[in-house]
């Protein structure tokens, strides 16, 4: 039935989508390569730039996604840029090359291809330049991106220190000069210990040819294009990750039918000021809900920032398929969905114990699945205030860094500076002069005004 569903042509296609599979002994799948008529002709449209990104399935099977990236493409969304799918056989030389030649059959505009991004843990490069010989095959920032932040995490560095590492990052990233990128990699130099500093591969950041793919993109730019590859690859990961890989390939699809376009089935005339409202139903009711999700659906998208509605309603997807309510307390839930148990507290602000929430502040599935349980919607004081509608988000909300005083003086005058200049401009002219105002005082009452000091 999921291959069945596969097979049928997404509602905005004219024609049927390009599918070719095999199954085991076991029936299970053993190979497939996908691609619908929108998505050819995407690529056909933008071949230059080809990302890949692999996504991991606990049976042992990975996702290949192909995107196109490059200065041309301005498509926004999840999985918007997502123009093929694949599951090679085993991630070996021969079956990679099979897929490669499959795709590249599917897609004559392979040709065209001039620089291929893959991530740190590629290793089959030279089956990759054999299929492509006329391609560069590069590092991609945002794989380095998340390489780095992860390797933060398991060196078990000091907390203030692993806060201005992310920052650092943060403002790296997104500005990736060739300045800036010395700066990052001496800061590693000087808080890393030398054992575990070859771990990090630090010498990428002295690659020009890596950021130079990447260095085109503004600030502005820049952010927005991690923030929606993270959307993407937790996307990605989400669906993928149930046993059954049929399945979660035509999930997949069914929630890229669903995304596309400006959202309207979302918008289905909720407003914030109604979004306590309960439902009276009895929740046994199919139609009801239906009505439940669809208005937990809405008010994510009326009360988030777009990079936070889309990680919500990633998580919510999961929600829809399972969900097991343990417990009942007026305080305090005990939720659990196919997975580890986690202990939830709905009422504003809500949290939860899980690492999605503790990373992202965002509501989790577990929020999302004791807000569907009780027939009630997101709140705009269960969020932080800087994924609230209307913010200008920023990476910063996905690395979830922050200044702590106990750093060091360098890292601490270094942050502080970085805060400041981002207070002084995200603010309104009157605001700006008052604050500007501020620290003229404050430098003159300290250093003199018979200094000229620049604020």
């Amino acid at each position: 039935m999921a291959l069945t569903m596969l097979s049928e042509p997404p509602v905005k296609d004219p024609g049927p989508p390009m599918l070719l599979y095999q199954l085991s002994k076991t029936a299970q799948l053993e190979t497939l390569n996908y691609q619908s008529c929108s998505m050819q002709g995407i690529f056909a449209q933008f071949p230059e730039i080809l990302f890949i990104h692999r996504t991991y399935n606990p049976v042992g099977k990975v996702l290949y996604t192909f995107l196109v990236d490059g200065p041309q493409v301005r498509l926004e969304g999840a999985l918007a840029r997502a123009v093929y799918f694949a599951i090679p056989a085993k991630e070996d030389a021969e079956g990679l090359a099979q897929m490669f030649q499959v795709f590249k059959k599917f897609n004559p505009a392979w040709e065209r291809v001039c620089t291929i991004l893959v991530d740190p843990h590629f290793l089959l490069l030279p089956t990759l330049a054999m299929e492509f010989p006329a391609a560069e095959v590069l590092l991609s920032a945002f794989h380095i991106c998340k390489f780095l932040q992860g390797k933060f995490y398991q060196l078990s560095l000091e907390r203030p220190v692993e806060k201005v590492l992310l920052t650092a990052l943060q403002s790296t990233m997104c500005s990736a000069t060739a300045g800036n990128l010395r700066k990052l990699h001496a800061l590693l130099s000087s808080c890393i210990p030398p054992a575990q500093l070859p771990e990090l591969y630090s010498h990428w950041l002295l690659n020009d040819r890596i950021w130079l793919a990447h260095r085109w993109r503004s600030r502005a730019e820049s952010s927005l294009y991690f923030q929606g590859l993270e959307v993407t690859t937790r996307t990605l990961s989400q669906f993928f990750s149930t046993p059954c890989v049929e399945q979660g390939m035509a999930s997949l699809l069914q929630y890229m039918q669903q995304n596309s376009g400006d959202r309207a089935g979302f918008s289905l005339g909720l407003s914030p000021q109604s979004s306590a409202t309960h439902l009276d139903s009895t929740p046994e009711s199919p139609h009801v809900v239906q009505l439940v999700e669809s208005h937990i659906q809405h008010s994510l998208s009326v009360i988030c920032t777009e990079p936070a509605a889309q990680l919500c309603l990633g998580e919510f997807a999961v929600v829809q398929k399972s969900v097991h309510l343990i417990g009942s307390g007026s305080e305090k839930v005990n939720i659990q969905i196919l997975e580890d148990t986690h202990r939830v507290q709905p009422q504003p602000p809500a949290s939860c114990s899980c690492y999605f929430n503790q990373t992202f502040h965002l509501p989790c599935r577990h929020i999302l699945a004791t807000l569907n349980a009780r027939h009630q919607v997101l709140q705009p004081d269960m969020l932080p205030a800087q994924w609230e509608a209307g913010r200008a988000a920023s990476l910063e909300g996905i690395l979830g860094s922050q200044w702590s005083e106990t750093l060091e003086k360098r890292l601490a005058v270094a942050f502080l500076t970085e805060e400041v200049r981002r207070l002084l401009q995200h603010c309104s002219q009157e605001e700006f002069e008052r604050r500007y105002n501020t620290l003229r005082e404050l430098a003159d009452s300290w250093i003199g005004p018979y200094e000229q000091v620049q604020v």
